[in-house]
């Protein structure tokens, strides 16, 4: 597909006509109709603004489909993933974990990940299994995993969770109130700060992070990517060093501060 047919189709999609467009880009209709005609193409201005418009990144609009690969949005079955969880937690009689598979599933379902059809609980799965691939069979690590987000996008309190006190502790830290953009700054200021201080909790936040930025390409906005990457620059080195702290966490802090910085890498070269 060329530029002209990916404005084209972008702007179908959105439901928008070109007079809407033009009038965002501040140019006339017939602009944007000779680039979806090919007659012309948008400068580079004309294109990065084009991109805020439709929400998507710029080599959305500039590169012929023929050179875009195909994507997944997810990689692993989750069925067969909690599976592998629940199977690993029963070897090493990681009872809270048990409990907290469970729950975890029951509290999902039918919640879909941002912007797509993939199930929510592939994300807890997705962290639970992250964790095992470094050797970390830890029951309070694992089901912290799995309950990390039933708080914040299920609306349960950390009384009904079936686990310990101690991992309630971790999910009360890794959950945080609904941000504004008036009180986003301080909010996320203390909640940093609080993670710091449980290495546990800042593993399991690690992590999170980690499966949030392999899917915020299709999941975000170019506005909340740039946040995020914002936001990971500016805290989770804090994160790493408390990791880094906990010996038997060495080798996972190494891995998760490549794996995290590898990916602000990638992220800021395409933008």
């Amino acid at each position: 597909m060329s530029i002209g047919l990916n404005i084209k189709t972008l702007r179908e999609e959105r439901n928008l006509t070109q007079e809407q467009v033009a009038e965002a880009l501040g140019i006339t209709y017939q602009a944007v109709s000779s680039w979806e005609r090919d007659e012309y193409k948008p400068d580079t201005e004309r294109l990065i603004k084009l991109a805020e418009v439709f929400d998507v990144s710029v080599s959305s609009i500039a590169e012929e489909k023929q050179k875009a690969f195909k994507t997944k949005e997810n990689i692993y079955n989750w069925e067969h993933m909690k599976t592998y969880v629940k199977t690993t937690a029963k070897n090493f009689k990681l009872f809270n974990s048990l409990k907290a598979i469970d729950f975890a599933v029951a509290a999902h379902e039918g919640q879909k990940r941002k912007k797509s059809e993939v199930p929510y609980i592939y994300h807890p799965l997705n962290l639970a299994c992250h964790a095992l691939s470094m050797d970390i069979v830890e029951d309070d690590i694992i089901a912290a995993c799995m309950l990390h987000d039933v708080i914040e996008e299920c609306g349960k309190t950390l009384d009904e969770l079936p686990v310990s006190d101690d991992i309630k502790e971790i999910i009360g830290l890794v959950s945080h109130e609904r941000t504004t953009d008036e009180n986003r700054d301080k909010i996320m200021k203390d909640y940093y700060k609080a993670i710091v201080a449980n290495p546990k909790a800042a593993l399991v936040k690690c992590l999170d992070r980690c499966n949030n930025l392999t899917t915020m390409s299709w999941g975000l906005s170019r506005d909340r990517i740039y946040r995020m990457i914002k936001e990971t620059e500016e805290y989770y080195p804090k994160l790493i060093k408390s990791i880094k702290a906990t010996p038997e966490y060495n080798n996972a802090a190494w891995l998760l501060q490549y794996q995290i910085e590898s990916m602000l890498d990638i992220y800021k070269r395409l933008m």
